[in-house]
């Protein structure tokens, strides 16, 4: 596998000499290299650095961030220039973002040369606590999971094996046996993110229906879904706004999200049944009992795959640049993407295989020329 260097590794390199001195926040999906970025960020750094993560078999207190913080406050004394403070998966602390807000400021106060990065996989707390406590003290990156070319250049893969594989580059290397690598993402990054992202970290009433509703939505990758429908498939005694709000915990770790029809007349809109969209197809393809060749050999499937593969970087490209995704439907006319950003509007149509009229874009630019 050759080394890489993702985008984030730069760009905190970058931060961390500029001013003002502000927390760098890292966000991302469980498993993509943000630890690994940062080794690399430290491993450039000309003055003392100190790693530590929370990732602890028993939930670590306040007193652990102010222990490390006091660590790194040495690193400022024993050498020249700034000392580089690592918190990882932050979110396992209670009420974190409390203590560092605290720690900061009173860097602040002693002009302190400390330089902080905090990291986290459940972005719903980390960002939560992050806005909560720490407004105007912090800014954040996301780490995707591995585009197409960082695959490519890592493990020789061409387009068709990431569309089919996703982005997880820990699963990378059990590719040639599908059960094998199929086994290892349901069990090391699935109930992972479940068990540690979801449960732990929001309200769930009922884990067994959040655990039904991830394995439902596999079958259905950039698909409009009925949420009433689906419930009654699960066989359960929830409702609608329980399973809209797993959705909106799903989407939070990175796993699928809901995207909901676009329309212009914002004030009128319902709730609509939302399209599946995950932001790696490797959850999708190791939930289904067919191999790579058996879902490139049919055309819908293999369809639906692109479909979702276009939908994940979109989701991405819309955390970065500020945009909002949508699809949009109208009786038989359909849209598989619309990217909002101001006033601007995109509609996206995604095609493979054999090339088919775009009747729904057609419709779509007429009424919305």
């Amino acid at each position: 596998m050759a080394q890489i260097e993702r985008a984030v590794v730069a760009e905190l390199r970058k931060r961390l000499h500029a001013s003002p001195n502000l927390l760098q926040v890292v966000v991302g999906p469980r498993q993509v290299g943000k630890t690994t970025a940062l080794e690399q960020v430290i491993e450039g750094w000309s003055g003392g650095a100190h790693y530590a993560t929370a990732d602890l078999p028993a939930p670590p207190d306040a007193a652990w961030i102010q222990a490390q913080w006091a660590v790194a406050r040495q690193q400022t004394q024993k050498r020249r220039g700034s000392a580089l403070l690592v918190l990882d998966e932050i979110q396992k602390v209670a009420r974190w973002s409390e203590v560092v807000k605290a720690e900061l400021d009173d860097d602040r106060r002693h002009r302190r040369p400390l330089r902080v990065v905090v990291l986290g996989s459940a972005a719903l707390s980390v960002a939560r606590g992050a806005s909560e406590s720490l407004a105007g003290r912090f800014e954040t990156h996301f780490v995707p999971h591995w585009s197409a070319p960082e695959c490519q250049r890592a493990f020789r893969w061409d387009l068709d094996r990431w569309l089919y594989f996703g982005g997880y580059p820990s699963a990378a290397p059990l590719t040639k046996s599908h059960a094998r690598w199929a086994d290892y993402v349901r069990g090391a990054l699935m109930e992972p993110v479940v068990t540690r992202d979801v449960l732990q970290l929001a309200q769930v009433a009922k884990p067994a229906l959040l655990r039904r509703l991830l394995m439902a939505a596999t079958a259905a990758p950039a698909e409009v879904v009925s949420l009433t429908k689906l419930l009654g498939q699960l066989q359960d005694a929830g409702n609608v706004v329980t399973l809209a709000h797993y959705l909106e915990l799903l989407g939070a770790s990175f796993v699928v999200s809901g995207l909901q029809r676009w329309s212009p007349e914002r004030a009128r809109l319902r709730a609509s049944p939302p399209k599946l969209v995950f932001w790696s197809n490797t959850f999708v393809t190791a939930s289904a009992a067919e191999s790579f060749r058996e879902a490139r050999a049919r055309p819908e499937r293999w369809g639906r795959l692109v479909e979702n593969a276009v939908g994940a970087q979109l989701l991405v490209a819309a955390r970065h640049h500020g945009f909002q995704l949508w699809y949009w439907r109208d009786g038989n006319d359909e849209v598989d993407y619309v990217v909002e950003h101001g006033r601007r509007v995109w509609a996206i149509e995604v095609k493979s295989g054999r090339p088919r009229a775009a009747s729904g874009l057609a419709a779509f630019t007429r009424r919305y020329p």
